[in-house]
């Protein structure tokens, strides 16, 4: 199993007028130690216009500036949006990430999920699906060497033929992933040949399930949006606080939750004025709601013995990568980084010794050695986070 970190850069009101700057700095300084710790990937999110939720609106800047002070650490957008971006300026500045970090990038696609972030880029949230789609059959051959260029005329995107330059490191382009904050969009990342970035599994036969529904569907019912090269691997994010006591665990993580309930207030509820809403002080409400209590229960949140048998759980389940989000509500720095150190000194040496395990089973599923159950995925969608509420 491998391990990556997840930012969103999220900034609770109230704030000051360094709280940006501190976030930012300090996310920096956490990528850098999780790189020399042997953390192997660190995934930067996009979205726009999300108060409080996330203010990493340029991920490309923070990757870039992460590719001149880490060594090894893969760096991830996770993801970029298809919906607000040209796809010939993601083939840019992916490319010339990719050469920077000398072939270090991972390319991660999502729609976006709010009509707070689509609607200034002219996008309708029921269109989203097409243009992604859409948005992908182009930026591919931008990826290409082809020395004469390539051209591409849809329904959303036009483009003249011209030859996108710079070209990336990684031979034919970097590795694709699509994000899947719906649980039923794992299924389709299968077939479409992408590495799936999902949520936490709300259980192990949620996980067994949703896993073999991926790489069912990636072995038995390819079928690709554009050629490019596939990526068969299935990441999910959970909430990380390792600690010497699972009471001093669940102390130094209270309002990790805050994540999911902003992404799900601004994607029902917004769009709503700028600073007309504390989104802090309803996640305190809320999460003293049952829903808002068994969500915050949820996470790897405790010891490292605790939180080893949880990830041992996934490992069996076949889950490639966990990708844990640190920096969450109002996580402080400090208790941020003694986390990752704690976790990369007593839980991540085990699981990365098993990669070798990880990496047979997959062999032998992808080619045909291993038949998967097929599962019933009804009981394990859970509820959606993205349809609009508001009118």
């Amino acid at each position: 199993m491998k391990f990556g970190i997840f930012f969103e850069l999220q900034i609770p009101r109230p704030w000051d007028e360094d709280s940006e700057y501190r976030v930012l700095t300090n996310a920096l300084e956490q990528a850098e130690l999780a790189d020399r710790l042997g953390y192997d990937y660190v995934w930067c999110t996009e979205h726009h216009f999300m108060e409080e939720y996330a203010h990493a609106s340029a991920p490309e800047v923070f990757l870039g500036a992460l590719s001149r002070t880490t060594k090894n650490i893969r760096l991830g957008h996770g993801i970029i949006q298809l919906t607000t971006n040209h796809p010939a300026n993601v083939a840019e500045r992916v490319s010339t990430l990719d050469l920077i970090s000398d072939g270090r990038v991972e390319l991660g696609l999502g729609e976006g999920g709010s009509t707070t972030e689509l609607h200034p880029f002219g996008r309708r949230f029921r269109d989203k699906r097409e243009v992604w789609d859409e948005a992908v059959q182009a930026l591919i051959p931008m990826l290409n060497d082809a020395p004469e260029g390539c051209e591409f005329h849809g329904k959303y995107f036009d483009f003249p033929l011209r030859n996108v330059i710079p070209k990336p490191r990684q031979k034919p382009h970097p590795p694709l992933w699509v994000a899947c904050s719906q649980y039923k969009t794992i299924e389709r990342a299968g077939s479409l040949g992408m590495g799936a970035l999902g949520f936490q599994f709300l259980s192990v036969e949620a996980a067994v399930a949703w896993v073999n529904a991926y790489y069912g569907a990636y072995v038995h019912k390819l079928d690709k949006l554009a050629d490019y090269q596939t990526n068969p691997n299935m990441a999910m994010v959970s909430a990380l606080m390792c600690s010497t006591s699972e009471a001093e665990a669940r102390r130094r993580s209270d309002g990790w939750s805050f994540f999911q309930f902003a992404l799900v207030y601004y994607n029902k509820e917004g769009p709503f004025a700028p600073g007309t809403v504390n989104l802090w002080e309803k996640y305190l409400e809320w999460r003293e709601d049952p829903d808002g209590q068994k969500v915050y229960s949820d996470g790897l949140i405790g010891t490292p013995d605790q939180i080893s048998t949880q990830l041992d759980e996934f490992a069996n389940a076949h889950v490639d990568q966990v990708i844990l989000l640190t920096q969450a509500g109002k996580n402080t720095h400090e208790d941020i980084c003694e986390s990752l150190e704690l976790f990369a000194k007593d839980v991540m040496p085990e699981f990365h010794a098993r990669e070798p395990e990880q990496e047979e089973w997959k062999r032998k599923v992808l080619a045909g050695e291993i038949t998967l159950e097929q599962i019933d995925t009804t009981p394990f969608l859970g509820p959606t986070t993205q349809t609009p509420t508001a009118p």
